[in-house]
């Protein structure tokens, strides 16, 4: 007969007794999982365990373990060609608007320095720095007034033109010229007789770039005889083959007076590129080494020569009032 109490093993021990769960309100512990059974009184949740993981414990299957990253497959070099030709335009277009321009010379006008059909390298950058051209120089420069009126023109094909456009080529639709510095502003260059050829009073020997056969001046009315003197922002060019040269001699009756602007010379040919047998530099001649300054006018030396002169006599009256005038500081007076 049941008296109505519960079985030893099915007492249910109350809050807070030896085996119970927890304090009154703690969470019972949950019940074993897959991964075995948490002690009793520890209060840690269990882990569970990974996907695909045996009864054992064992590890993630061959599916589940994450790949290495393949190695990037290289572009063909059919795809690469063309960003590599975009690279060396741009890289062209560039050196030939700020660093060096290729130039085919048309004539024999700088004969013998530079033959018909020799390739030069012309330096574009050291303009952009302010620098100015010198005597000596060979310059290239723009047509400054219709100077190539009549000369005739090539006809490139359309390679030609691309390749001139970027660089790589001479354009032919440029109207450029080039010629020997002689002037510069505040220069007075003259030619009488057959030379020698003057600038400054003091003649030059020419004879290291004058074409053989050539005098320094040519002895006739439309330019042969001159006496300028160099404006500011200009400079006087004539060709070094001098008896086949239409330089600032023969243009003196166009709007710059035979001169050429400053802002009109793209560049000083620095080198002869081609042929490979005409390689060679452009250098300045010796003879413009030497001081070619105009010199100081009377009127100017005059006035250098006297102001030491004023300084001295100013400073002697300004002694002689310090010492008669009785308003001075430290000084007596005659009363």
């Amino acid at each position: 007969m049941h008296d109505g109490s519960s079985d030893a093993g099915s007492e249910i021990p109350a809050p807070g007794a030896p085996g119970s769960s927890g304090a009154p309100g703690t969470p019972a512990a949950p019940a074993a999982g897959p991964a075995g059974p948490v002690p009793p009184g520890t209060g840690a949740h269990p882990v569970p365990a990974p996907a695909g993981a045996g009864a054992g414990g064992e590890g993630l299957d061959d599916a589940d373990v994450p790949e290495e990253p393949k190695p990037r497959k290289p572009r063909s070099f059919w795809k690469e060609l063309p960003i590599l030709i975009g690279i060396a335009l741009v890289l062209a277009l560039l050196i030939k608007s700020f660093l060096v321009q290729a130039f085919s010379i048309p004539s024999d006008s700088m004969q013998n320095t530079l033959q018909e059909g020799d390739r030069v390298l012309v330096d574009k950058l050291t303009p952009w720095f302010g620098s100015k051209p010198e005597r000596g120089e060979v310059v290239v420069f723009k047509d400054p007034d219709n100077w190539l009126a009549g000369e005739p023109t090539a006809t490139p094909n359309p390679v030609q033109r691309v390749l001139g456009w970027i660089g790589l080529m001479p354009s032919a639709d440029e109207k450029d010229l080039i010629k020997r510095v002689i002037g510069v502003a505040g220069d007075t260059v003259e030619c009488n007789g057959t030379g020698p050829l003057k600038v400054n009073g003091k003649a030059l020997d020419e004879s290291s770039y004058v074409y053989a056969g050539n005098t320094p001046c040519s002895q006739d009315d439309q330019g042969g005889q001159f006496k300028v003197t160099v404006p500011k922002g200009k400079i006087w060019v004539m060709g070094d083959h001098r008896q086949n040269s239409l330089d600032s001699r023969y243009h003196q009756s166009d709007k710059n007076g035979g001169f050429v602007p400053v802002d009109n010379v793209v560049g000083r040919a620095i080198v002869i590129a081609w042929p490979p047998t005409r390689w060679n530099t452009l250098p300045i001649p010796n003879d413009f080494d030497q001081n070619l300054s105009a010199a100081a006018a009377p009127g100017a030396l005059a006035l250098v020569g006297t102001v030491p002169l004023a300084l001295w006599r100013r400073r002697r009256y300004t002694v002689r009032a310090v010492a008669v005038d009785p308003r001075v500081p430290g000084r007596g007076t005659d009363r």
